[in-house]
C-alpha cells in the first residue's frame, strides 16, 4: 500500500495478515489528517474478508461528531506488527511528507 501510493487493491485476507503477525491496520482520516491504527483481532467480519473491504467501514470519531453525522472518508495506509507510538511512529507515504 506504500509503495504504490495508491488503493489498497489488492489486499489480503483478514486472517492471512494476522498470521503474517500483522495485527494493526493504520488508518489515515481524509477530513483531519490523523493517523490511527485499528487492532485487527477485534474486527467483527469473517476472516476471508479482504483488508480493502474494510475502508468503508471506517469512520472518524472526531470529524463524525464536528459534522453531527458519520464521516466514513479514510485511506488505508498499511498494516503494522505494532501500534502507532512514539518509539513506532506513523508510516509516510513518500520522502518528502511530514
Amino acid at each position: 500500500m506504500l509503495a504504490f501510493q495508491g488503493p489498497a487493491q489488492p489486499s489480503p485476507a483478514l486472517g492471512d495478515a494476522l498470521n503474517a503477525g500483522y495485527c494493526y491496520l493504520e488508518v489515515m482520516c481524509l477530513g483531519c489528517e490523523t493517523h490511527q491504527t485499528v487492532a485487527l483481532d477485534i474486527v467483527r467480519r469473517p476472516k476471508t474478508t479482504s483488508i480493502h473491504e474494510l475502508e468503508r467501514y471506517m469512520r472518524c470519531k472526531g470529524c463524525s461528531e464536528v459534522r453531527g453525522y458519520p464521516f466514513k472518508r479514510s485511506r488505508l495506509v498499511a498494516l503494522r506488527p505494532t501500534k502507532i507510538s512514539a518509539g513506532d511512529p506513523r508510516s509516510i507515504w513518500w520522502p518528502g511528507e511530514r
